[in-house]
């Protein structure tokens, strides 16, 4: 397993909020629903992405853009539009003053706006919540990035697009599993654009030695690695292992190995019927002790802390 597809594993959708947006101009819209994450995928017209503190991002045709929250943003077809829409956490939608609009503007399955046929037709992908392991992937991102639609393969677009608004068994998993696979396909593209500034675990994963390294800490977090017993899996020194993987990653190999099982760990707490001792052992620690220990050193909070405040 490479360091992107462990770390993509965490901000895996499951009932995510899935929606068809038809708009004819003017229209804008201020999401604040305080989502850690969304994808908007632009299949006609175009529009703006306007942060309450930076420039505005235009959006044309076949465009898709990664948003990161919680911070607001308004979303419109002109940045000099005011908002006519307040998208709230749990996606309730009203006026600026509080009257609902969601049902006013249903136009069909998963398809919302104020007008069937509108010029401007907008996919939109939610993540409702994102784990421990996925921050670790959010915090490499800016805060929003476009990918342009001569710069990847957008087939995945015209797909999503087919499903959102279909109403058959299973479907929720389909698009769950389509949205995964459009974030994927989005963030391997815009790692290998040189503007991208692709984080050092994402570069140091085509190293021929750490890369491996990397790949067998993934794989089996809960092995009681040691430098040295990595190093020979690689076939490399011990301290040539250690200084090419802190030059690389900017951490020695042990620190990222902790810092990889606690994040494991996070996500696992969330679980609610999992024991203490039973996520010790999955991610390398003997028993819930020892785990508990490393858990506040690093974190600050104690496993039954952040699982009150996860929950």
């Amino acid at each position: 397993m490479d360091s992107l597809t462990a770390l993509l594993e965490g901000p895996r959708a499951s009932g995510a909020f899935l929606l068809r947006i038809r708009m004819n101009p003017p229209w804008s819209i201020r999401i604040q629903d305080e989502s850690p994450l969304a994808l908007m995928a632009v299949v006609s017209g175009d529009g703006y992405v306007v942060p309450d503190d930076a420039d505005s991002v235009r959006m044309r045709s076949g465009d898709v853009g990664v948003l990161l929250g919680p911070e607001p943003y308004t979303v419109s077809g002109d940045p000099a539009t005011p908002p006519q829409i307040v998208i709230h956490p749990g996606q309730r939608c009203t006026t600026l003053d509080g009257t609902e609009l969601y049902e006013d503007m249903a136009l069909g399955v998963r398809t919302w706006g104020n007008d069937p046929q509108g010029s401007v037709t907008i996919l939109v992908g939610v993540y409702e919540e994102v784990g421990a392991v996925g921050k670790r992937l959010l915090d490499a991102l800016p805060d929003r990035l476009v990918m342009p639609h001569d710069a990847w393969d957008s087939s995945l677009v015209t797909v999503l697009g087919h499903e959102i608004s279909r109403d058959v068994p299973g479907q929720e998993v389909v698009l769950d599993r389509l949205l995964d696979l459009l974030l994927i396909s989005v963030l391997r593209a815009w790692f290998d654009r040189p503007e991208a500034e692709a984080p050092a675990w994402y570069r140091a994963n085509g190293d021929p030695v750490v890369g491996p390294a990397l790949r067998l800490l993934h794989e089996n977090p809960a092995h009681p690695w040691s430098v040295a017993d990595l190093a020979d899996k690689v076939g490399i020194s011990r301290a040539g292992l250690a200084r090419t993987f802190a030059d690389l990653v900017g951490v020695p190999p042990m620190t990222y190995l902790t810092e990889w099982r606690l994040a494991l760990a996070a996500d696992l707490l969330r679980e609610p019927h999992t024991t203490l001792d039973a996520v010790a052992r999955k991610v390398g620690y003997s028993n819930g002790f020892a785990l508990s220990t490393a858990f506040k050193r690093v974190r600050g909070v104690s496993p039954r802390e952040y699982r009150a405040t996860a929950s």
